[in-house]
């Protein structure tokens, strides 16, 4: 834990116009949160990292903590100057408190990230690949579940990291133990209990689903370029990363909304499904092909006509 982010919540939030004021401090000029050094989460700096184009940065930055201002990374050699004026506007090591919606939705998000990543996991074990699957059972527990801990006890749900810490080390020290699947089926269902916590309202609103689902393909396309090396896969865990999140999005999040969708505006719960079986072809299995189907920059493409599309259809 950091001490400098921990004041800032009390000062954006002593009154509603303070809050309002400091709100564009907290934002890029895209509207979108600025990622905070000291706390983000891998996923969240990996699209630092393929910005950049500079492998493993995410773990620098992390490695390099904490940070008493964003130009620290440059003091402390995680980044030149240039490659800091690069992406200083979307950084901060300001605390952004998320309120209403916008926390749901963050919520939300993060838990459909850890089922991403038991999703990948679950394949990869199903091919006899343990030492594949272990990090994808790991990245729940150590990365994100922080991220939603403090938020458990008001939506009433209980802690549950000790079921994803062992499933973990079920596979770590015993991967042919008949009880990986069981471990594993509970690690899933814990989540998706998680999930449940949030009202059904929300859960089938495709307004709402769709703003985690695009934050989703904004972490996995940023996951799939740190993945290349030219057209080439050099890091099969974030190639797996990008998968889990792009097919739980496709086969969990988006078929709970497609009916409701296809009431409301028909064209574009067509045009979003094509579009998001096109995006999934990038992956053709849980294991990276030698070279890659889809360039990134195409696939990050995709997934912005997705978001667009989005955007206009809501």
């Amino acid at each position: 834990s950091t001490t400098d982010g921990s004041t800032t919540p009390t000062q954006t939030t002593t009154s509603p116009t303070a809050e309002t004021a400091a709100l564009p401090a907290n934002m890029t000029d895209s509207g979108d949160p600025k990622i905070n050094i000291n706390t983000a989460i891998l996923s969240e700096l990996d699209k630092l990292e393929a910005q950049l184009g500079i492998p493993a940065l995410s773990n620098q930055i992390q490695a390099s903590r904490p940070y008493g201002s964003t130009e620290d990374l440059v003091s402390k050699n995680v980044l030149t100057q240039e490659q800091y004026d690069q992406i200083k506007d979307q950084v901060t090591i300001e605390e952004i408190e998320l309120t209403g919606e916008a926390k749901d939705v963050d919520y939300f998000t993060k838990l459909a990230l850890m089922q991403g990543h038991m999703l990948v996991a679950g394949e990869l074990l199903q091919q006899n690949l343990p030492d594949q699957a272990d990090p994808h059972l790991g990245h729940p527990v150590e990365e994100i579940y922080v991220d939603v801990a403090d938020q458990l006890p008001e939506r009433n749900v209980a802690e549950f990291s000790d079921v994803l810490t062992r499933v973990q080390n079920l596979v770590k020290n015993n991967p042919t133990s008949p009880d990986v699947q069981p471990e594993y089926q509970k690690a899933v269902a814990a989540v998706d209990g998680a999930i449940a916590a949030l009202p059904e309202a929300q859960r089938s609103s495709p307004a709402f689903v769709l703003k985690a689902v695009n934050e989703m393909l904004d972490v996995a396309a940023a996951e799939y370029t740190a993945a290349l090396s030219g057209d080439k896969f050099t890091a099969a865990i974030e190639y797996q990363d990008s998968r889990g999140f792009v097919m739980y999005a496709k086969d969990t999040l988006l078929p709970k909304i497609e009916a409701q969708l296809t009431q409301t505006n028909a064209s574009f719960a067509q045009d979003l499904k094509a579009k998001m079986e096109t995006l999934a072809k990038a992956w053709p299995a849980a294991v990276p092909p030698a070279t890659a189907v889809v360039p990134a920059a195409d696939l990050a493409n995709q997934v912005k006509a997705i978001e667009q599309a989005s955007a206009s259809a809501s």
